[in-house]
């Protein structure tokens, strides 16, 4: 049995990321911890309604606990949050800032919230996403990506599903053209804000084949629950050949001449 069979027995979706495993073992690590400190202070309670019941203790002692073992203990709680912080969440981050993706097999993505959806601009076969604007977005072109942009001539939209391959890090850029949303990719443990005018990012590397359901994690508006895409990943020959498929597509669209305007 390790750390992190209790986040099992807890109903946590299984890790699909390479960095997961960590994230997991911090967790399973709070809540083993939460668990003996519940199980503990349950304890101190029936101990105390027991002690000092009325029928035994017929009159009020006003001056309370004299000795100081639940300050030393609680002090010890804080030593272990501490630990908790420095021993587990640190490293995680100095793993997630010092290993950013940067070769020729990172997959880029653009990912863009509204009221109720998601839209995922992928880069294309020149691995170079356009820039955007916030004030290009229309009907036509649903993520704000600059037109005119050499970089976005290839880049195309996939909307409602995110389709990655499996053992190449992802880059996802993430914004919001209305309210703030959140990005939340429970099997590969992150989540990231989706704020209006704001490029935020977040990465990591799919290390299990499955399809599983993206959801929003923040709060924004009646229609929230309804605001699911699909996250899918598959081996990576396939991704290949439907990204290169796409990606021909949208350069073939963006060459082609414009029709003539109706007289």
């Amino acid at each position: 049995m390790s750390i992190s069979d209790i986040n099992v027995w807890l109903g946590m979706t299984q890790n699909a990321s390479e960095h997961g495993g960590l994230v997991d073992h911090m967790l399973g690590f709070v809540h083993w911890f939460m668990l003996v400190l519940f199980i503990g202070w349950s304890t101190f309670l029936a101990i105390a309604f027991y002690k000092f019941r009325a029928s035994k203790n017929a009159k009020a002692d006003y001056h309370g606990v004299r000795g100081h073992a639940t300050t030393h203990i609680e002090i010890g709680v804080c030593i272990v949050e501490a630990i908790l912080l420095l021993g587990f969440a640190f490293p995680l981050w100095h793993h997630q800032a010092d290993e950013f993706p940067t070769g020729p097999d990172t997959v880029k993505i653009r990912a863009m919230g509204e009221k109720f959806l998601w839209n995922f601009q992928y880069s294309g076969n020149d691995k170079m996403l356009s820039t955007w604007d916030p004030r290009a977005i229309s009907q036509a072109n649903q993520t704000g990506r600059e037109l005119t942009d050499p970089n976005g001539k290839d880049d195309f939209v996939n909307p409602g599903t995110m389709k990655l391959p499996l053992g190449r890090p992802v880059i996802i850029d993430v914004t919001s053209k209305d309210v703030i949303h959140n990005l939340a990719l429970v099997p590969m443990r992150a989540a990231q804000d989706a704020c209006p005018g704001v490029k935020a990012h977040m990465w990591f590397k799919p290390v299990k084949t499955g399809s599983w359901d993206i959801i929003c994690g923040q709060l924004c508006g009646p229609g929230h629950a309804q605001m699911k895409a699909v996250l899918e990943v598959v081996e990576t020959a396939e991704f290949d050949e439907w990204s290169k498929e796409q990606s021909n597509s949208a350069a073939a669209k963006s060459a082609a001449p414009a029709p003539l305007a109706a007289r």
